[in-house]
Parts: structure tokens; C-alpha cells; sequence
């Protein structure tokens, strides 16, 4: 068991040396390849360096597929009510919809008061950004429905497509739900290969020191101080509205179910610290689950409402998406009336949902809300391109953060939250609310 394991009790965490911790070896290895990037960016930017990340990535996502596939069947096929899979989903969505539109606020709120985009003086590529405005135009409404249907199971796991693998699992868990004891045999066999699959994730785990120092060596490397120049303002502006929504917003959502955001941040720090070196929150979601589990979240919550989150509970986009538009349009001159910027927080809205947890899909979802909004606004994209590296980091450790919350208060409505354990994990931040007060747990 790898150093992940160390955070399930105090006295695990006491015996462990801290050079076998996981966070703390993620974290050294974030410092190196910054060092590394910054004092010899010939090096960090070889293409073997770049693989280490990139190998990384692509392990994680080798298993998210199965991940999804176990944990939801898995969850469906024991719950005996099929009403309550259906109303865990919607709670989910309007949890989504709520906090997704506080993100977009701040994010509008944040831009128009410091206005990072004011005076701005750089030059604008069009023909640089030409391809992801091309990505965003292609897609409609109809497109993203009709995506969610994979053309065949195979297909989607191949391609390790969220909402696809999700919307299978849970056709396939609801189909041995009514099998009944005939399907005991089925569930069982899933149950085993749920374990297999985390013993598989406990071994790529060793690997994301490498893989840290990998990602973080190039982007320093390739980009370098030098790459932000004028544009830091917007760069502050964002992780200012990430950390005003983290600590705010889910921090009082946090209070309200019984926790705090700080020592749930805490827990997840290791998870937290694999993000910020592959900007890819995706690359910790098989271990965030688990986490999420040990918790005292239920099982049929984490496995619907994670994967869910990853193409609906995009906060960290969303922010960037609102705070982004009103920069481009603040340096090109173009004045945004309150109507135009209410009409940015609806068309944001839409266009959030499907981008996944992958590097640069927020640059694309900016792509489509700024041609909703203006056309005149699509070549304004090339002034954040050059730092839109740096910001991703930022897009997702909110998203991982706000799916994180999302689990947990889900779990609470529910009735599907192990207070006591809840409680054991986090110390002596968890308290039950008088919202919660005699509500039967897991």
C-alpha cells in the first residue's frame, strides 16, 4: 500500500517517515522540476522530461474507465430502491446548478472590480487561437445529448469518455438491480474487481512524484517567468476568485453540512498536490473516491455524484470562463453592458458542461461562450493563450475541490454520511448540524 493509504488514521500517519509520504513526495517533486524548468529549461523541456507527465496522465486515465464502471454498478446493484438512485442524481444536478452559478458570479464580480484587462497594450494573433474557436463552433446543444450515447460500450471505455462509461454503468446497475439473487453472483464478482482495480491504482500511485516533476519541469521550462509579463493581473485575478469561492462559497456549504473546508483540504492534500503538477484533476479522481469512501461517503453516492461532477460541478472553469471573457473584452476596449454579462453567466452555464477534466478544455468551453456572447470577441483568445498553462492548474484544483464538497454534502442530504467516521477523519472539525439532527447514517 502506498503512502495514499497513510492518511486513513492519525497514528498510521505518526509511524509513516515523511519521506515515504505521498504529498510530501509530490511536493518535493514539484520544487525540483520548478527548479529545474527555471535554472536549465533546455533540460526541462526535453522530450523525455515532458513524458514523465504525460506518462503519468495517461496511467491515471487507463483505469478511470474501470474506476467508474465498479463503483457505480457496484453501488446501483446494491441499492434495493431504484427510486433512490434517481433521487440522488437530481439532488446532485441542483447542487451543481446552484454552486456552479455562485462560481460564475465571482468570477463577473472579481473581473469588474479590478478590471485586469484595463489598458492592456499587447498584440492580438488571431490565426493562434483559429482552431479551438473551430472545436467550439462545431458543437451545439443536440451534440452534447447525442455525445453522452456512446456508438458502442467498447468505444467508450477505449476512449475513457466520463459521461458515456457513466451512462452504461448505470444502465448496467440498474439492469442487475432487477435480476435480483440472480444477479448475486455478477454483483459479487464486480465487488472483486472494484478491489483489483485499487490495487492497480495504489501501483500507478508510486508513480506521481515522477510524474509531477515531470509536467511541472516543462511548463516552467517551456514558458518561464517571462511568459506572464503584463498579463500577471489576470493570473492574481483568477486564483484570488478560486480562493474567495473555495474558502466562501464551499466553506460555508462545508459549515452547513458539519465539516470544515480546511481540514477536509487537508485530507485531500496529496490528491491536491497531483493536480497542481499535471493540471489535470482528472488525475486524481480514482484516488479521490477512495478517499471520499473512507470518508464515510456511501458508495452509490461517490460513484454518481464524482463522475457526474467532472462534466457538470466544473467550478474552477467556470470562474475562468466569466473572469476571462471580461478580460479579453476589457483589452480589446469592447464594453460589456449588464445585459451582455448576464447573458455571459447563462451562455457559460451551458457551455461548461462536458468539458472533462483534461488540460485546455477550458480554453475551448472560453471559446464557445465567447463566440455566443461576440464573434468580435474570438480573437481576443490569443491574448490569454500564452498563460492559460499557468491558470489550469488553478481551474483544476477547483474543480476537484468543488467535486470533492459536492460528495460529501450530497452524502449528508442523503442520509448516506458516516458521521462518526466522518468525524475520525477530519478530527475535530466535523460536528453534525442541527439540520442533520437525528437522521440515520450508512
Amino acid at each position: 500500500m502506498v503512502a495514499l493509504a497513510s492518511d486513513a488514521s492519525v497514528g498510521a500517519r505518526r509511524a509513516t517517515p515523511l519521506h515515504k509520504i505521498l504529498y510530501v513526495q509530490v511536493l518535493a517533486a514539484i520544487v525540483l522540476g520548478a527548479l529545474l524548468g527555471w535554472l536549465a529549461p533546455q533540460w526541462a523541456t526535453n522530450e523525455w522530461v515532458k513524458a514523465l507527465g504525460d506518462g503519468f496522465v495517461k496511467l491515471i486515465k487507463m483505469v478511470i474507465a474501470p474506476v467508474i464502471f465498479c463503483t457505480v454498478v457496484s453501488g446501483i446493484a446494491h441499492i434495493s430502491d431504484a427510486r433512490k438512485v434517481g433521487r440522488v442524481a437530481v439532488k446532485a444536478l441542483v447542487y451543481f446548478e446552484i454552486v456552479s452559478t455562485f462560481a460564475l458570479a465571482i468570477g463577473l464580480v472579481v473581473g469588474n472590480v479590478l478590471r485586469p484587462g484595463a489598458g492592456f497594450s499587447g498584440k492580438v494573433d488571431a490565426a493562434a487561437t483559429a482552431e479551438f474557436a473551430k472545436q467550439a463552433s462545431a458543437k451545439h446543444a443536440v451534440d452534447f445529448v447525442l455525445d453522452i450515447i456512446p456508438d458502442s460500450v467498447v468505444g467508450a471505455f477505449a476512449r475513457g469518455d466520463v459521461l458515456q462509461v457513466l451512462l452504461f454503468s448505470i444502465l448496467f446497475g440498474f439492469a442487475l438491480m432487477a435480476l435480483g439473487e440472480r444477479g448475486r453472483s455478477l454483483v459479487a464478482l464486480v465487488d472483486d474487481l472494484t478491489h483489483g482495480v485499487f490495487g492497480v491504482i495504489n501501483l500507478v500511485m508510486r508513480a506521481a512524484p515522477f510524474g509531477a516533476f515531470g509536467a511541472m519541469a516543462f511548463t516552467v521550462g517551456k514558458y518561464g517567468p517571462a511568459a506572464l509579463g503584463n498579463l500577471l493581473s489576470l493570473i492574481g485575478s483568477f486564483y484570488l476568485s478560486a480562493a474567495l469561492f473555495v474558502v466562501v462559497v464551499l466553506g460555508v456549504i462545508a459549515r452547513i453540512a458539519g465539516f470544515s473546508i480546511f481540514r477536509f483540504l487537508n485530507y485531500i492534500k496529496a490528491e491536491l498536490l497531483i493536480v497542481l503538477g499535471t493540471s489535470s484533476s482528472e488525475s486524481a479522481l480514482p484516488a479521490l473516491m477512495e478517499k471520499l469512501e473512507r470518508l464515510g461517503c456511501s458508495k452509490p453516492v461517490v460513484g454518481l455524484v464524482v463522475p457526474t461532477g467532472y462534466s457538470f460541478n466544473l467550478d474552477g472553469t467556470n470562474i475562468y470562463m466569466t473572469l476571462a471573457t471580461l478580460f479579453i473584452a476589457q483589452a480589446l476596449g469592447v464594453d460589456l453592458t449588464l445585459e451582455q454579462q448576464f447573458t455571459i453567466l447563462i451562455v457559460a452555464m451551458l457551455t461548461s458542461k462536458g468539458a472533462s477534466g483534461v488540460t485546455g478544455a477550458g480554453f475551448v468551453t472560453l471559446a464557445a461562450t465567447l463566440g455566443s456572447v461576440s464573434p468580435a470577441l474570438v480573437p481576443g483568445m490569443a491574448i490569454v493563450l500564452g498563460i492559460d498553462k499557468f491558470m489550469s492548474e488553478c481551474r483544476a484544483l477547483t474543480n476537484i475541490i468543488g467535486n470533492g464538497v459536492a460528495t460529501v454534502v450530497v452524502a449528508w442530504w442523503e442520509n448516506e454520511l458516516d458521521r462518526d467516521r466522518l468525524a475520525a477523519t477530519l478530527g475535530g472539525g466535523a460536528k453534525k448540524p442541527d439540520l442533520d439532527a437525528g437522521a440515520a447514517t450508512r
